[in-house]
C-alpha cells in the first residue's frame, strides 16, 4: 500500500498498525480516530464503515502487488526466470513492509470474494505464467490452478512461519531456495504414471 500524505493516507497508516497489532475485529473506528487525532464523526466522513476501510486498503494493496508482480515477470525471458523473479519479489515485499504483508494475509479470506475479474490480481498473474509455461512445454501439463496453489502455498506458508518467529532470517535471503522449490514442484507431473498390465501381473505375483 503506497503511503500517502493526505488525510486518507494518515487514516490508513494508523489503521494498518492497529489491524495488525491488535486485530481487525478488536479495532474500532474510535481506536482509529484517536490514533489519527480525529473524532469518530470526522473519520466517518472519509469511510462509511470499518468494513469499507478494510476493503479499500486491501484492494489498493492487492492491485499494487499484482502490478509489481506482472512487471517483474515481464522482464524475464524464460518461464523459470519468471517464476524465480516473482518468488523473490514476494519475499522482498514481505521484508520491505511486513506489516502490510501480514495485513493482506490476515484479511484475505474475508475480502477475496469481493475481488472482481477486472481487478489486477497477483494470484492470477502467477497462474498466467504457470499456464504459459505448461503451454510452452517448459513444465509438465496439468491443472494450472492446482500448480498455482502449490507455488503460493510454498511462499505463504514460509511467510506465516516468519510472522510467528519460526524463521529468523529475512525472507529475501531464502528467496532463491523457495524459487528452486517452486520450480521443482512445477516440474513434477500431476498424473502419476500407471503401471502396465504386465507390471500389474508381476506385482501381483510378487505379493502372493
Amino acid at each position: 500500500m503506497k503511503v500517502r500524505g493526505d488525510t486518507k493516507g494518515r487514516i490508513e497508516t494508523a489503521a494498518l498498525k492497529l489491524f495488525v497489532d491488535k486485530g481487525v475485529a478488536e479495532t474500532s473506528i474510535r481506536d482509529i480516530a484517536l490514533a489519527v487525532g480525529f473524532s469518530d464523526g470526522a473519520l466517518y466522513r472519509h469511510y462509511a464503515s470499518k468494513d469499507e476501510l478494510v476493503w479499500c486498503m486491501f484492494k489498493a494493496s492487492f492491485e499494487s502487488y499484482a502490478q509489481i508482480t506482472a512487471d517483474i515477470a515481464a522482464k524475464e525471458a524464460t518461464s523459470r526466470g519468471k517464476i524465480a523473479a516473482m518468488v523473490q519479489n514476494f519475499c522482498n515485499l514481505f521484508d520491505e513492509d511486513s506489516r502490510l504483508f501480514r495485513f493482506l494475509m490476515l484479511v484475505q479470506h474475508g475480502q477475496l470474494d469481493r475481488v472482481t475479474p477486472d481487478m489486477a490480481n497477483p494470484v492470477e498473474t502467477v497462474r498466467s505464467v504457470i499456464a504459459d509455461a505448461m503451454a510452452k512445454g517448459d513444465i509438465p501439463p496439468g491443472d494450472a490452478d492446482l500448480a498455482t496453489a502449490m507455488v503460493m502455498g510454498i511462499i505463504l506458508q514460509t511467510a506465516t512461519f516468519k510472522v510467528y518467529g519460526r524463521i529468523h532470517q529475512p525472507l529475501g535471503g531464502v528467496g532463491p531456495i523457495l524459487a528452486e522449490a517452486c520450480w521443482k514442484t512445477l516440474c513434477v507431473p500431476q498424473k502419476s504414471p500407471r503401471a502396465s498390465p504386465q507390471q500389474s501381473i508381476a506385482s501381483k505375483g510378487l505379493s502372493q
